[in-house]
């Protein structure tokens, strides 16, 4: 799947690597300084090569990535995922992230039900009493 040109548009391989969904949002992202090519902002015509060292933020999360090869053809997820290598550094980064973003969450549980009329008044008069 690699291309013979030896250069493809930074938010055609994110798409084609499947980091975003569409390549308007790539596009986006990268627009928005959400992807820097070798420590630099880019922008989403910008050329990508392989060897290069991407920094995607996608919401919380933020991925160092090496590109390995190169596709502006979005294929398969064996084959997207052969695209690049993610650094162990980030990957470490990622997971230490992800479990303390879910024992943040873990003394919260959902309420069973939706509040009441009843529920509501008793929320608000609780909300007043602490003004």
């Amino acid at each position: 799947m690699s291309d013979t040109q030896g250069q493809v548009r930074v938010d055609k391989w994110l798409w084609a690597a499947r980091f975003f969904k569409t390549r308007g949002l790539a596009s986006r992202a990268v627009s928005g300084g959400k992807v820097s090519i070798n420590g630099q902002r880019a922008k989403p015509a910008k050329a990508v090569a392989v060897g290069d060292e991407l920094i995607i933020h996608k919401g919380q999360v933020e991925q160092t990535v090496t590109v390995l090869d190169l596709s502006s053809r979005r294929g398969p997820a064996a084959v997207a995922g052969t695209l690049y290598e993610e650094s162990e550094a980030s990957i470490e980064k990622r997971e230490k992230e992800r479990r303390e973003r879910s024992l943040s969450y873990a003394g919260q549980s959902m309420p069973a039900r939706r509040p009441g009329k009843k529920d509501r008044r008793k929320i608000r008069e609780f909300i007043r009493k602490n003004d």
